[in-house]
Parts: structure tokens; sequence; C-alpha cells
């Protein structure tokens, strides 16, 4: 029996069926894509610049094996040697160096660094704070009258910290090793106590105006066997800015030389959790 017309158009628009539902789904996608892909999500670029800032008495150099890590795994690093002549001038010298970084980058303070960090990381070009057994003073507060509140082993060690006749401050070479860094080889810290950066008696009294942990993510390290800072002060710093938090047992105010692994896996969950 022949088919009528009206079977044979059917069976023809059902075999057609598929082939023009793919030809739909293709153009589909094609305008899709020249939409730009408005109806996808942008994928965040990482941040792969690192501005490390260190603290009092100390210089940069001490950053190496942090750097040396983080250089290797891809990113880009730079560390800040402020003068340590007084709070704003140690503030303007990171600033200086923020405003060199080629995209958004995580700023990094070690002790005194962290009240540095604070001040200048309201700059645009950070978008997270790390502080390593550091200070993290809100506004109109300084990290002297802190560090009286909460006192280290330092603070009461009698003749551990000497001044110079115009102000100048440094830690008695003498007690530097057991108190800065005695999870270091005695070369090395015995090395570090006679090139210290002396460091302006006013740079830990100066209030700041500042305080860029309120607005930006933080991440903070806390050295259980802390001497300069009680690690208590640190844990209490880094509770009130939301940080995110380790901990190193038996790790020293030199805890960035003496554990650099861990530190530079913090830095670096930085810059992964902040991406831009």
């Amino acid at each position: 029996m022949s088919k009528n017309t009206t079977q044979i158009t059917n069976e023809r628009n059902q075999h057609m069926l598929p082939r023009n539902l793919k030809v739909n789904f293709a153009r589909a996608v094609v305008a899709l894509i020249l939409l730009g892909g408005a109806a996808l999500p942008a994928l965040a670029d990482p941040v792969k610049n690192i501005v490390l800032v260190h603290g009092a008495w100390v210089d940069g150099s001490g950053w190496k094996p942090v750097y040396e890590i983080l250089v290797r795994d891809g990113y880009h690093v730079t560390m800040v040697q402020e003068p340590e002549t007084s709070f704003q001038d140690d503030v303007t010298a990171t600033k200086r160096v923020l405003e060199r970084q080629p995209g958004p980058c995580i700023l990094v303070g070690h002790s005194y660094g962290g009240s540095i960090i604070t001040e200048a990381g309201t700059d645009p070009h950070v978008v997270g704070l790390v502080y390593i057994a550091a200070h993290a003073p809100d506004v109109g507060e300084d990290e002297g009258d802190l560090g009286k509140k909460t006192p280290s082993v330092i603070a009461k060690t009698e003749g551990a910290v000497e001044k110079t006749g115009d102000g100048f401050t440094f830690l008695n070479p003498a007690d530097f090793y057991d108190l800065f860094a005695p999870d270091l080889p005695r070369e090395q810290a015995e090395f570090e106590s006679r090139s210290q950066v002396l460091a302006a008696a006013e740079v830990f009294t100066t209030p700041l105006t500042a305080a860029a942990w309120k607005t930006k993510p933080s991440w903070g390290v806390v050295a259980l066997g802390d001497k300069i800072i009680n690690p208590d002060l640190e844990k209490w710093y880094y509770a009130r800015a939301h940080s995110h938090t380790i901990e190193i047992p038996g790790a020293s105010h030199s805890v960035y030389e003496s554990h650099p692994k861990e530190v530079a896996a913090v830095i670096e969950e930085a810059a992964k959790q902040s991406q831009n």
C-alpha cells in the first residue's frame, strides 16, 4: 500500500528533528560566546605580588628563607627596608614600595612591621594582610602601650633594651640570642645582634590613624615561644581582627627565619584566598 503525502511529510520531519536540534544547539552556543559569556562568572585572577615588612632592630635580609620559597612558587616578592627613624617614615617607605606593585598584593609584617602594615595596608594595592608574630593596633592605639598591658619576657628583663643619647633603641647583644632568636643557629643570631638597625623609641609609641584589618582580610601566625611579644597578645590581636590564625609551638620571635615553610604557606594561602 502506498503512503499518502501527509505520512511522507511527517516521517521526513521526524527524521530531520535530531539534526535540527543539533544545529540549533550549536547556534545557541555560538551566540553565548559572541555575547562574551555574559551568563558565566569571570574567573578571579590570582594574587602574585607579596610585600614583606620587617620589624624593629633587624632588616629585610631576615626574610630570605621565606622569600626563596615564595619566588620558587612563582610569586613576585619585594622587601621593604624601612629606616626605623619614625613611624611615619616607615609607613611612607612601605607605601613607596606598594606604589610600585604591578597589581594587587599581600602585605606581610613581622613584629613592629605589623603596626606598619596596619597603617599602610589601606593602600588600594593591598587585598590581604598577614601578621607574623606581630602587633596589630587599632586607630588611636600604639604597640608600646598594648605591650605594657600584656608584658612579654623582654619587658621583664632588666637592661635588655638599651637607648642611645639621641633616643634610638636596640637590643643588648648579650640578650639577643636568648630573647629574639633562640631557635636559630647561635652564629646567625650573633651576627644579627651585631648588625641591628637601631629604632627610634617613638616608633613604638606613635598612635595609629588607620587600621586596615578592619576592612581587609587578614591572617596571623602566633609564635608560642615568643619572648619579644607575648603570645597571648598576638592571639588577642588576631582574634579581634578575625584573622585566620595558626600557632607554631616552640617558635621564637624569629619564627619567619626558623619556620619559613610554615610562614610561607600562610602567605600563599592568603594570596589564594584574596584573589582579585
